[in-house]
């Protein structure tokens, strides 16, 4: 009966603690979707570029990633650059693992187009990010273009022009600087392949990215920041035409500039 007693008084044992999901999903709405500084949502109704600064989008993706460091994941966003198509598929995969003070991180990406093969593109990519909890965490991130394509830019099967060999580096700044508040800061530099520069007037050239974002827990976030690129005058659209007289008068805009941008995003 004492021993009865003293089982029945014990409490029970605690539950044990669910193991993460190697499975996580994401979902967000931007104001405007920009790649590399550069607007993705780019043709209007009338066939011009659009000037508004809000050009909304929906992304999303999944990504797996299994206890050895290998992991795989799709993202997709819409977009309306390129005719017959309205959707970016990215599909990629790669392996994570730590070097000393490093976090290193390689890969490949290929972005879809569906609709429209030209802008499909490929690229191969290695990262390291070293973090200091009082400091921050810095990422240096090198991709290099495999594919032919080379996002419209070039495409084998049309211009004949080869975009492999175009790069571009990034380096990555953040720091929580307030509870539930991390301070961002990105600047990227692409390198155009040597057949792009030669055939076309586009240039290589820099992005920025600089905002914040606040995490109101459960997977919640917000993000606002200011993004861009230089090189406006070797990246024009016309936004319009008026006919004259003596001839038609072009507008044109870049997607090189820069914007306020705001995201809101939920993970799984």
């Amino acid at each position: 009966m004492a021993l009865g007693a003293h089982a029945q008084s014990e409490a029970p044992a605690p539950a044990a603690a669910a193991e993460p999901s190697p499975i996580t999903a994401n979902i967000s709405l931007t104001s405007n979707y920009k790649f590399r500084g550069q607007d993705q949502d780019a043709i209007g109704n009338n066939g011009f570029y659009k000037t508004n600064a809000a050009k909304p989008a929906i992304q999303g993706g999944f990504d797996y990633a299994h206890e050895s460091g290998f992991y795989v994941g799709n993202w997709n966003s819409s977009v309306n650059w390129l005719a017959g198509n309205a959707i970016e598929s990215d599909i990629y995969g790669g392996y994570k693992f730590k070097a000393g003070v490093f976090d290193l991180d390689f890969g490949v990406l290929t972005y879809i187009y569906p609709g429209n093969r030209t802008g499909n593109t490929t690229e191969l990519y290695g990262a390291a990010t070293w973090s200091d909890e009082a400091i921050g965490a810095f990422t240096v991130k090198y991709s290099s273009t495999v594919s032919k394509d080379y996002f419209g830019f070039a495409s084998n099967r049309t211009t004949g022009w080869k975009g492999r060999g175009t790069g571009y580096l990034n380096v990555a700044y953040s720091k929580e600087i307030f509870p539930k508040v991390t301070l961002k800061a990105a600047v990227g530099y692409t390198a155009l392949s040597s057949d792009i520069r030669r055939n076309t007037p586009y240039k290589s050239y820099v992005d920025y990215n600089v905002g914040a974002t606040y995490d109101f827990g459960g997977g919640l976030s917000l993000t606002g920041a200011i993004v861009g690129a230089n090189k406006k005058d070797a990246y024009q659209a016309a936004t319009g035409q008026v006919v004259l007289p003596t001839g038609t008068l072009t507008y044109s805009d870049s997607p090189n500039k820069a914007r306020f941008i705001a995201t809101l995003t939920k993970t799984f």
